[in-house]
């Protein structure tokens, strides 16, 4: 599954990201899907949940590609 999301604003943190692209349902499972290594964000392993995404930015999760745009 590819997603493009669209942002408005400067950035927006990972863990919202997975949250409104709908790979998380809540923040705490975005939380641990981030700290046990489980996402990629421009194709390396990111443990930090509050990490900025911004346009451009791509966030992976078992074949889910997330872009902002």
């Amino acid at each position: 599954m590819n997603k493009k999301i669209e942002i408005r604003e400067e950035f927006i943190r990972l863990d919202s990201l997975l949250k409104l692209s709908g790979i998380a349902e809540t923040g705490g499972h975005a939380k641990f899907l981030v700290q046990n290594g489980e996402v990629k964000v421009n194709g390396e392993v990111c443990t930090m949940r509050g990490k900025k995404m911004r346009k451009g930015d791509i966030a992976e999760f078992k074949n889910n590609l997330i872009q902002i745009v």
